[in-house]
């Protein structure tokens, strides 16, 4: 394998978001006095949320705005009367609680011992060093970079000039970008001119303009250190 360092995105690449999210939402809602919450409110939400965390990939919105905005327009749509702000925080205060690996993470991960490791992810700064450092991962990265902390967000090449600084890699053939994303990981990676790996479990069909390097499906069948990616 010609890579020596691994660039991996964390929500629904190393840990499982659906079901952080899952507990988070019903956590938050419980406290609210809508035990159902989970069940009434969650596609609703799904799918305003998908509208917002596109727009903060193409730049219409910021980390602060989503963070209020995806709740706003949730209540404004189901007749709610609470306040979007401190929910918001509330359930990013709950996110940062939920520590979810995919099987087969840690195993890989061991197999990148003596490579260089970080992770790169939109995600909330405070949300995600938290759950990094409840988790079995703490110590498995050199550095972690949140786009909150960069000013720029995957796919956008300004967030990997970022890394590459901040590293003080000056070789992009070395790197590797890996996540589940097309359109902020491999899009990225894409822009930026580094092999990408496509975290594919579910192996949907690729139908969008991102072209990964390499796919893989199984963290428990797969291992850096002894396998080629395809």
């Amino acid at each position: 394998m010609k890579y020596d360092v691994f660039l991996f995105d964390l929500d629904d690449t190393l840990m499982d978001f659906a079901e952080t999210e899952r507990h988070a939402f019903t956590n938050v809602f419980n406290s609210n006095g809508f035990p159902n919450g989970l069940v009434e409110y969650r596609d609703s939400y799904r799918a305003i949320s998908s509208v917002l965390w596109n727009d903060l990939e193409q730049g219409r919105t910021s980390l602060a705005e989503l963070k209020t905005e995806r709740f706003q327009r949730l209540f404004l749509q189901h007749g709610l009367e609470i306040d979007a702000e401190v929910f918001g925080q509330t359930y990013l205060d709950n996110l940062g609680k939920e520590v979810h690996l995919f099987e087969g993470v840690t195993e890989m991960l061991s197999s990148l011992e003596g490579s260089r490791v970080a992770i790169v992810t939109n995600g909330f700064k405070d949300v995600q060093l938290a759950r990094i450092a409840g988790s079995i991962l703490k110590d498995t990265f050199e550095a972690i970079f949140t786009s909150e902390e960069a000013g720029f967000q995957k796919p956008q090449v300004e967030i990997f000039e970022y890394v590459f600084q901040q590293l003080k890699i000056t070789d992009k053939s070395r790197v590797l970008m890996i996540g589940d994303s097309l359109s902020s990981d491999i899009l990225g990676g894409n822009n930026f001119g580094i092999d990408t790996c496509w975290f594919n479990p579910h192996r949907k069909k690729n139908t969008s303009s991102a072209r990964p390097t390499h796919e893989v499906h199984d963290w428990r069948a797969f291992n850096f250190g002894k396998q080629t990616v395809r």
